[in-house]
């Protein structure tokens, strides 16, 4: 079993920058490919951002390429988000999650998580 916790979220004007940080427990971190997601009102969860056991493979999704950076430190079980340039279209509840999936370096498919967390709002005003 293994617990996320998000932190970092909150209210932020179009430019600016925020980290997310997901703190695990339980089980080894450094076990677990991990990941961030993000649900905005009335649209689906979609794939932002993964990262290798390792930490040395990143993934993005298109539309936060370059602006957006993932990192681990598996010394301190955290996974985070660095987001900057923000845009009011990044607006949403932001997920991570931890994947146990063997033999794939990052995951981007929601449905190979095997543990989330409760989600931290990102807000970014125009």
């Amino acid at each position: 079993q293994v617990q996320l916790v998000e932190s970092g979220g909150g209210l932020v004007q179009a430019g600016g920058s925020l980290r997310l940080s997901c703190a695990a427990s339980g089980r080894t971190f450094s076990g677990y490919a991990m990941g961030w997601f993000r649900q905005a009102p009335g649209k689906e969860r979609e794939f932002v951002s993964a990262i290798s056991r390792s930490g040395i493979t990143t993934q993005y999704t298109d539309s936060v390429k370059g602006r957006f950076t993932i990192s681990r430190d598996n010394a301190k079980n955290t996974v985070y988000l660095q987001m900057n340039s923000l845009k009011p279209e990044d607006t949403a509840v932001y997920y991570c999650a931890a994947s146990a999936a063997i033999g794939i370096t990052t995951v981007t498919r929601g449905s190979q998580y095997d543990y989330w967390g409760q989600g931290t709002q990102v807000t970014v005003s125009s």
